[in-house]
């Protein structure tokens, strides 16, 4: 494959920004948060511009993969130390190993790091990748482009067993994605797609992964549905194979619509997601949702709608901490219209929104669409896609 100029590849990025709905100031929480960039993004062999956060060790080191740069420009995947020094693990040559990764790692007990990558592969539809803490990487599956689906934007979900889930955003027997399982069987993995979306409202295009509990499989997608704005759907086992059920369809109305974020269950079996538009108001930049179990079905409720505008809201998924407090980041709200990070915290049956750090589109970064890890310590990490010191995003560390 040729490689892909920096102006080309830059304008891939912002073009798949724009598809998903489109000196630093210090912006600190009542609570005296600190911000600091760890690493500010060059754009060559250290990759550039990221669209997603990490995994991290028992050690505190971080992984994660950029969607740009490396020696060949299609991308790497990374590891960042306590000490804030980065190293690639992988540098994507565009060609059968894949090319830019625009998900985030899951890793397993051994170290080795899965993920996929949105083109390159054998039929340049994209990769199922694992790679080692050494560096090796060996790729899984290559889709075609057909049935077994194309271009996966999302990380991987990985069970007990080993196998592996995840969404295409294009593909399958309908041409509107799919949700697939990877299992090794004898040192071969092998390629099963459970779902393929794009009949009679089921919804379509999943941007997110999916989220295994009790053995079903639960996502979101970011079109189709009964109103065409996405739907949250459940996936269930049985002997004749794998039935989707729609959770919810989005209305646009003061529920939001289109979410690219997957789904998070506290320890009461509910689950939580965001919208990236839509909500309450003239400016509504998303919502914040919950839904939980009730009589059989599920019960939605909208516990947030976020300030902002248009494409503005929650475009990965939520954080939840042990108090059920909520965590995440915006692509391009605030004061600077660059993004923020904020957290949701619930007293008396009300949630509360408080800044954590507003981005300025400066040398701190610009336009987040990355979950957050906390550390042992508390610290918060994320990265920014742009901007920065050298204009390809930053890793960025919020310390309470």
């Amino acid at each position: 494959m040729k490689s892909e100029s920096r102006s080309a590849a830059g304008k891939r990025v912002l073009a798949f920004a724009l598809a998903l709905g489109l000196a630093v100031l210090m912006s600190q929480h009542a609570q005296a948060q600190t911000f600091s960039v760890v690493h500010a993004f060059t754009g060559g062999s250290d990759g550039g511009s990221p669209l997603s956060g990490f995994t991290i060790d028992g050690q505190g080191n971080l992984y994660g993969t950029a969607s740009y740069g490396g020696t060949t420009e299609y991308g790497v995947v990374f590891k960042l130390n306590k000490k804030g020094v980065e190293t690639v693990l992988h540098d994507f040559i565009g060609g059968t190993d894949g090319a830019n990764p625009e998900g985030s790692l899951v890793r397993d007990a051994a170290g080795r790091l899965y993920g996929t990558t949105f083109a390159g592969g054998a039929s340049n539809a994209g990769t199922v990748f694992e790679v080692t803490r050494y560096g090796k990487e060996t790729v899984l599956y290559s889709f075609a482009g057909g049935t077994d689906g194309a271009n996966p934007i999302a990380g991987l979900t990985r069970d007990k067993a080993g196998n592996l889930y995840g969404t295409t955003t294009a593909g399958g027997a309908n041409g509107n994605g799919t949700v697939f399982e990877l299992s090794n069987k004898g040192g071969v993995w092998t390629e099963q797609v459970l779902y393929s979306f794009g009949t009679d409202g089921d919804g379509a295009t999943p941007v997110a992964g999916v989220t295994l509990h009790k053995g079903d499989l639960y996502g979101t997608t970011s079109a189709g549905g009964s109103a065409g704005y996405g739907t949250v759907f459940q996936l269930t086992k049985s002997q004749s194979g794998w039935a989707e059920t729609v959770i919810y369809n989005f209305q646009m109305q003061s529920d939001g619509g289109i979410p690219y974020a997957g789904l998070t269950f506290d320890r009461a079996g509910n689950l939580y997601g965001a919208a990236t538009e839509g909500g309450n108001g003239s400016d509504a930049g998303g919502t914040i949702f919950e839904l939980a179990p009730s009589n059989g079905g599920w019960t939605f409720t909208v516990l947030y709608s976020l300030p902002g505008w248009g494409i503005s809201g929650t475009f990965r998924d939520l954080y939840l901490d042990a108090s059920g407090n909520i965590y995440a980041t915006t692509h391009c709200d605030g004061t600077y219209e660059s993004g923020t990070v904020y957290e949701l915290t619930l007293s008396n049956g009300t949630w509360t929104y408080n800044s954590l750090y507003v981005f300025t589109g400066g040398s701190d970064g610009q336009y987040s669409f990355s979950n957050l890890v906390f550390d042992k310590q508390g610290n918060l990490f994320g990265t920014t896609n742009v901007a920065g010191a050298n204009g390809f995003g930053v890793i960025f560390e919020i310390t309470p």
